[in-house]
């Protein structure tokens, strides 16, 4: 049997654009795609803390270093700038991995987007 389970999660990032007239996703900083163990096109949910909106999209490649966090398209009516999301993405694997697999949780500074240093 195969579950879905949590692979990745950006806790708590600001959003910094909504661009309504681009054809759809999130863009997100390439350096946090690569701590978050995030690749393009990779399917994610997004959750909105400040309104409770909920969607899924893809992710697009950001400048790395420039802590964007843009929703494009329909998604750039589900949150503002300077609104706070979630971002996550699932796996699925067999039950028995599951139960010894550690999602890739990142924590970034929401002021800035940029990652903490631990």
């Amino acid at each position: 049997m195969n579950i879905e389970i949590l692979k990745s999660k950006l806790h708590r990032v600001t959003v910094t654009e909504a661009n309504l007239h681009y054809i759809g996703s999130i863009t997100i900083d390439k350096d946090l795609m690569d701590a978050a163990n995030l690749i393009e096109y990779e399917k994610v949910s997004v959750v909105n803390i400040n309104n409770g909106e909920r969607f899924d999209t893809y992710v697009i490649t950001g400048e790395r270093g420039s802590g964007v966090i843009c929703l494009n398209g329909p998604a750039a009516r589900k949150a503002v700038v300077g609104d706070i999301v979630v971002i996550m993405s699932y796996a699925s694997m067999d039950f028995e991995a599951a139960g010894k697999f550690v999602p890739t949780i990142i924590f970034p500074d929401t002021s800035t987007n940029k990652l903490i240093k631990q």
